[in-house]
């Protein structure tokens, strides 16, 4: 394969002979850039750029801006070349200490520090997990946010490199691969493969800073199709699998209702026998990805009243009587939430998942490993929050002083490092349970853990999300520039603490299932 040509060296006297209007150069982190055409363009004017034309801009161009980000948005029409004896961008490598090296930036796996549960087939996926994913979304996720849309090609290109494959919740790799992919993604051995595996790509998946974009990628594979691979017949877990996992197909999980949400067992959409096929009628609502699914796995009312009475049935778009409409939601942007409608939908009784009234268990299975993804996608963004507001605090002066050096900012800083990693080992701790204890005992035993595990996240999220704000000030509740990842992780809070089971759920959950394992293990209370 030919090599892309070298880019053109110039010094900084060439550059500096390029300081007028009509002939704009400027330098940033060693880049040169022909901003000439762009003075009005920029969003301050141009007379924001005019003192700095012909010079290396760096330091000042950091003070508003994400490098990286803008980099990737605008080196292809304005860079022209770099500063002679720039050093080159190291990629990422699985050897060694990874990432910024910020303290807590990342999990402390990749910190030099020793693990239980992540070796060097970990490290070896993450470094091609976050070159795939810093390529192909993470400096798009802004414009899609902003158009509320995310390409299908995404979705496609993901899936052609295997990355949605490893998002299903397989704790080890079935003898014969998944959906066509006979082998994990990012070049691990299938005899390697774990549980912590997809939760490195998740949390990498994180790494672009909106969980909107997150869940429109992730949430087919890792919420819907589950439950297709483990109950639906082989004639649907070939296919459907297939199609969702190579990005050719959407698939959404259609269980909320406007009047039923963590309360599954009272859902009142009804699916009534008639021949071969069932007759579906009702309305699902908060449909993450519903927008654009083609296939959706319902739950619907077969029998009697309660958790009894529940069948899940796989759906396809195509069939006359389903209609959705997008809902248009606090942060979220791009995961195509809808409201989804059926009526009178002719569903063949060979699209029943599992067994006619048995829906509820096949519900139940996959909520843990939902849970666990938003667990994971709400910690990396209290990361991120931790993150850039430690570099802020290290560039942004205030009263004669950088922000780090106030004790209040130290103080923020501190709380949420603490929190971040407390959470992290919580995860660590549940996963490898996961992954360890036979399905019947961690049937009976993970669910409150996990419950309270994820009110645990969405509260280090929200806290950290407002913590980081505040240190950024005006940057941080403003679209672009320094504090846009603060701000898109502020928005999407509710995001995080409501779906999957709110917070106040999800604690009372914890509560009740710690009484009632402890009375069965004979605990007097």
């Amino acid at each position: 394969m030919a090599q892309p040509p070298a880019p053109k060296l110039y010094s900084l006297a060439d550059v500096a002979a390029h300081s007028t209007e009509t002939d704009a150069w400027i330098v940033v982190d060693g880049k040169v850039y022909d901003v000439t055409d762009f003075l009005d363009a920029h969003p301050g004017g141009r007379r924001v750029l005019i003192p700095l034309l012909g010079k290396d801009a760096t330091k000042q161009f950091s003070l508003f801006h994400n490098i990286d980000a803008v980099a990737t948005k605008y080196d292809s029409k304005l860079q022209i070349g770099v500063v002679s004896g720039r050093p080159e961008k190291e990629p990422h490598s699985s050897d060694g200490p990874f990432g910024s090296m910020i303290a807590f930036a990342d999990p402390a796996s990749c910190q030099d520090w020793e693990s239980p549960y992540h070796n060097a087939s970990h490290r070896k996926l993450r470094a091609w997990a976050r070159t795939l994913i810093e390529n192909h979304v993470t400096p798009y996720v802004a414009e899609w946010e902003a158009a509320d849309h995310m390409p299908a090609s995404v979705q496609a290109t993901l899936g052609a490199a295997g990355f949605l494959s490893g998002l299903t919740g397989l704790e080890r790799w079935p003898a014969g691969g998944v959906g066509g992919f006979a082998s994990p993604p990012g070049g691990v051995a299938a005899a390697d493969w774990d549980i912590f595996h997809e939760q490195v790509l998740t949390d990498e998946l994180g790494r672009a800073a909106s969980a909107g974009v997150a869940f429109a990628i992730s949430t087919g594979p890792s919420i819907a199709l589950p439950a297709v691979t483990r109950f639906g017949p082989a004639w649907m877990r070939d296919r459907v699998a297939a199609d969702v996992l190579h990005g050719r197909r959407a698939i959404a999980l259609a269980i909320t209702e406007p009047y039923a949400g963590s309360d599954v067992a009272g859902i009142t959409a009804s699916a009534v026998a008639e021949g071969d096929h069932y007759v579906l009628n009702g309305e699902k609502k908060w449909i993450t990805n519903g927008a654009w699914a083609d296939y959706f796995v319902v739950a619907a009312r077969t029998g009697g009243a309660g958790m009894g009475g529940l069948s899940l049935l796989l759906v396809e778009r195509s069939m006359e009587g389903v209609a959705t409409r997008k809902i248009r939601c606090q942060g979220n942007e791009c995961s195509g939430t809808a409201f989804v409608t059926f009526e009178n939908v002719k569903v063949p009784k060979r699209n029943l998942i599992g067994e006619e009234n048995k829906g509820f268990k096949c519900i139940m299975q996959n909520f843990n490993h939902e849970r666990i993804g938003i667990v994971i996608y709400a910690l990396r963004s209290a990361r991120i929050c931790y993150e850039d507001a430690l570099v802020h605090a290290h560039r942004r002066r205030t009263f004669g002083k950088l922000l780090f050096e106030q004790g209040v900012v130290r103080n923020k800083l501190a709380h949420m490092a603490r929190q971040i990693e407390s959470t992290q080992a919580y995860l660590d701790s549940v996963l490898y349970q996961m992954m360890a204890m036979p399905h019947e005992r961690a049937g009976l035993l993970l669910g409150g853990p996990t419950a309270l595990l994820k009110a645990q996240s969405t509260v280090c999220v929200e806290y950290c999300a407002r913590e980081a704000a505040q240190i950024f000030g005006g940057l941080g509740y403003t679209k672009g520039g320094l504090g846009e990842r603060v701000e898109r992780i502020y928005r999407s809070v509710r995001g995080y603490a409501i779906p999957g089971g709110s917070e106040e759920i999800m604690l009372d959950l914890g509560a009740r299932q710690a009484v009632k394992v402890s009375l069965a293990r004979g605990a007097k209370l």
